[in-house]
């Protein structure tokens, strides 16, 4: 009996003891927490970290050190004179009471503790995958994009959906790029702006088309944009235009904006932002190769061929360069809230007071903030002092506003605005359409990649003070004088940020109104 005793007795000591006490504590830490979230239905970064990583990784500690104390004590043991006829291995005796006990308990302890650590990976998996974890966790460096995606039309898509895709390598490709990625911001070395690497962004073709249906037939709508001048009466102004969307990819006379789409567009971007585009090609239905090339910035042919693995296919994000992280123009917004009736359009000068307060650089949130309520407040206390009585609710009300465009679209902190991202829907406040459709691209055969208005939209009509209110027109008026200097000029050289700025500048400054 003695003997038997001795042959079991390494299992108690104090090594193993302890690693018990740490894998059961890590085990029950794992059940509250999972408890936690699923009756309060929410997930929390850190807390998530502690979960399915932390928590688990304490389990597996606690069972090596138990397993290593069992080993220590057991080979301590053997060393000795009288323990010399115990065997290397351990005996497992079913009949013998105790070391039944034993092996029952050992059995069902790596039954819970295998069964917990399994749960804890599969849901560390789907953590891992989660905007929680992508955008919350790193919130400084990740904070811009994730605000933007929250109040995107993408907001419901986990990131994953668009930034991995399917596949098990594209999957280790963006596991590998975020442990780098977290090593970064453990170690305070990341970007200030966060970078867009668009040349390894993957073919929307592969993530944008799985839920969005290319052969869909889009035809052709009427979009109305407002605006409000930027006087005493806040003045509306309409503009509407037929969008020239095109039909589908099957339709052989396609044409329109979605012309691009069915077509073997092919480009050349100087620049990581590709906002500077010296070099498209058409591969047409019977295989002939058209290449257009800038005439303001052209490229040699030894150029276009050391450039050639630089070479993207256009795509989706080619002009829908932020689907889900759309950061706003402060003038946009305001028109919104005003049209919205959010903000009082009865209050003089709103658009204009609430532009300026917007667009002064600040160092910090809590700078502007303060400024965007003492700028408002303290036009109308001094330009307007009955008015600011009269009206005190509204103009508390346009101050809200005005800070959540400010939190929604500026970022001191990480250098980050509404221009650091060029967004190329359109051509209004970044190049967009007008990379290519500049009038400057020129073929071999002559041909010329048209800068017409009239290829993807057309005027309806115009409701501002320079036109008569309701008349259809045909030619776009532009609310300020300027002659035909808009035909030549393009949109974002006035109302946006120039390419060479943004390049130059990490942090861009104000936009032009």
């Amino acid at each position: 009996m003695a003997k038997k005793k001795a042959e079991v007795g390494y299992v108690y000591n104090l090594i193993s003891l302890v690693g018990l006490i740490i894998a059961i504590v890590g085990a029950g830490l794992v059940v509250t927490f999972f408890a936690y979230e699923v009756i309060t239905g929410k997930e929390k970064p850190y807390l998530g970290i502690l979960t399915y990583f932390v928590f688990p990784g304490q389990i597996v500690s606690g069972i090596l050190i138990m397993i290593g104390g069992i080993l220590f004590h057991r080979n301590r043991q053997r060393k000795r004179k009288q323990e010399l006829d115990m065997p290397q291995y351990p005996r497992i005796d079913l009949n013998d009471p105790h070391k039944r006990r034993l092996t029952i308990f050992f059995a069902l302890a790596t039954i819970a503790f295998t069964t917990l650590i399994a749960m804890a990976s599969i849901k560390g998996f789907e953590f891992t995958e989660s905007p929680v974890f992508c955008g919350e966790l790193c919130h400084v460096p990740m904070g811009p994009e994730n605000t933007a995606w929250r109040t995107s039309p993408h907001a419901n898509i986990r990131c994953v959906e668009c930034h991995v895709g399917p596949g098990a390598d594209w999957y280790l490709k963006a596991k590998i790029n975020g442990t780098r990625q977290l090593y970064g911001v453990l170690t305070g070395h990341y970007e200030a702006p966060i970078g867009v690497p668009i040349a390894d962004r993957r073919s929307a073709y592969e993530t944008c088309a799985h839920c969005h249906w290319i052969d869909r037939r889009v035809l052709d709508r009427r979009k109305v944009f407002t605006h409000f001048a930027p006087n005493e009466e806040n003045t509306p102004r309409e503009t509407a235009l037929y969008l020239k969307f095109g039909g589908t990819f099957r339709e052989p006379n396609t044409s329109g904006i979605h012309w691009h789409t069915k077509q073997y567009i092919e480009y050349i971007p100087r620049g990581e932002k590709h906002e500077d585009i010296p070099y498209v090609s058409l591969t047409t239905p019977d295989g002939k190769l058209v290449e257009y090339l800038s005439t303001e910035k052209p490229m040699t042919k030894d150029e276009i061929a050391k450039e050639t693995k630089n070479k993207r296919r256009m795509d989706c994000i080619s002009c829908h360069s932020r689907p889900a992280h759309i950061y706003r123009s402060p003038s946009t917004e305001l028109d919104d809230y005003l049209k919205s009736g959010t903000i009082d359009s009865k209050l003089p000068f709103i658009k204009k007071i609430a532009l300026e307060v917007l667009e002064k650089p600040y160092k910090t949130n809590e700078e502007a903030l303060q400024a965007i309520e003492n700028g408002i407040e303290g036009f109308y206390v001094n330009k307007y002092p009955k008015l600011s009585d009269e009206k005190a609710q509204a103009v508390k009300k346009a101050i809200i506003e005005a800070k959540l465009i400010y939190s929604e679209n500026f970022f001191p902190r990480m250098k980050v605005n509404w221009t650091t991202y060029p967004n190329n829907i359109g051509h209004l406040y970044f190049p967009g359409c007008f990379r290519c459709h500049d009038g400057k691209h020129k073929s071999a055969e002559g041909r010329i990649i048209s800068k017409d208005c009239n290829l993807c939209h057309t005027l309806d009509s115009q409701k501002q003070e320079n036109v008569k209110g309701g008349e259809h027109v045909n030619k776009f008026t532009h609310p300020v004088d300027i002659g035909d200097e808009f035909l030549k000029t393009n949109c974002s050289e006035c109302h946006g940020v120039s390419v060479s700025q943004h390049d130059k500048e990490k942090t861009i400054g104000p936009a032009k109104h």
